[in-house]
């Protein structure tokens, strides 16, 4: 999994990298900026990729700082599930809640300390295994709706042309027999029946008992 790396500070960068590489993590990233890592994430093309699956954010940055390319990142719907880890040296509490707010999981504080690192940064990838799986399942259970529902909708709907005996009123179905009018419609769509006489037809069958 990618891990992108956000700090203006190269040395910041070197000690990160050496940590995560030491202990497997090979695909790793760097940006010496905030703007260095909205390209990094294509953030302003009209559909961002996600190459990365978590970013160690510095918090006190120029120009733009953590808590603002935080907050920037989340504003995109595919990039908004990526975990945002600050790295700060700032333990004011104010700013801690800011990074929050803006859509931070979880913070490390400067001098960064390996076994801190790893736990966070493992519990983060973890976490991000997990919506991929379940943002993958709904994906899958939205198409295989769909396509439930365009199957339903085109057994049920009938279209063309249909044999009708000008006589008897029956349907030649598709295997070629005769069937009732009512038994094919049922077959064919949702409609139920109930059977009764007109009264053309009462007239018809029981003169006797028919009166206008």
């Amino acid at each position: 999994m990618a891990i992108l790396i956000v700090d203006d500070s190269p040395d910041q960068h070197l000690l990160l990298q050496s940590i995560l590489t030491k202990a497997g993590h090979t695909d790793i990233r760097t940006a010496d900026s905030a703007q260095a890592a909205f390209r990094e994430l294509s953030l302003d093309a009209p559909q961002p990729s996600v190459p990365i699956d978590l970013v160690l954010m510095d918090l006190l940055m120029p120009e733009i700082d953590g808590v603002t390319a935080c907050k920037r990142l989340k504003t995109h719907e595919q990039l908004r599930d990526i975990p945002v880890i600050m790295v700060t040296a700032n333990h004011d509490l104010a700013n801690l809640k800011e990074a929050f707010a803006a859509g931070a999981m979880d913070y490390i504080t400067k001098p960064v300390k390996a076994v801190e690192l790893l736990a966070r940064v493992a519990s983060a990838l973890t976490l991000k295994q997990e919506m991929d799986c379940r943002k993958a399942r709904e994906a899958e259970l939205r198409r295989s709706n769909e396509e439930l529902q365009r199957a339903l909708k085109e057994v049920k709907v009938l279209r063309g042309l249909i044999p009708i005996c000008a006589s008897c009123k029956k349907i030649r179905n598709d295997g070629g027999f005769w069937q009732q009018l009512e038994e094919y419609l049922g077959e064919h769509s949702e409609a139920e029946f109930s059977h009764g006489l007109c009264q053309p037809c009462i007239k018809k069958l029981y003169p006797g008992v028919y009166q206008d």
